[in-house]
């Protein structure tokens, strides 16, 4: 069966893809869940439509993002968590929960695929965080602190 991939499938197909797959994946797994759609001369259209204000979208993203790099470098971001006694966290703080703060504390909207980090935050203290878009970097600091 022929289907349009709404959303990223690991080992399968990526977002906007048209992809030939198994009926029953697609009957069963796929078309349930919203991931996908079976394609036809009208899907594909849409697709080509949704696909370019998409990327339409992103483009003015990352131009917001370029001049936001500059007031980034300043930023401190502090974030609470529980904490042993030898001072790990009991849950490790990932780009996703960086994200999230960077908004919510200083109004700046970064997505977590911008955020380079090679691995998620286990220990109390402060991070340097650097932020990659389109060949530009920045870095900002995150202070994690124990929860009371």
């Amino acid at each position: 069966m022929k289907v349009v991939f709404l959303k990223d499938v690991p080992k399968v197909g990526k977002k906007f893809d048209i992809k030939e797959v198994a009926d029953g994946y697609a009957q069963n797994f796929l078309l349930p869940k919203k991931m996908a759609e079976v394609a036809n001369n009208n899907t594909e259209k849409r697709i080509e439509k949704m696909r370019k204000s998409e990327a339409e979208m992103k483009k003015v993203d990352e131009a917001l993002l370029r001049k936001n790099l500059k007031e980034l470098e300043e930023a401190v971001v502090t974030i609470k968590a529980k904490v042993s006694d030898q001072g790990h966290l009991f849950a490790s703080i990932h780009k996703e929960e960086i994200s999230a703060h960077l908004k919510e504390q200083l109004g700046l909207d970064v997505p977590p695929e911008y955020i380079d980090m090679d691995k998620p935050i286990k220990e109390v203290g402060e991070h340097e965080i650097s932020v990659s878009i389109e060949g530009k970097k920045g870095k900002f600091r995150v202070v994690i602190e124990a929860k009371e």
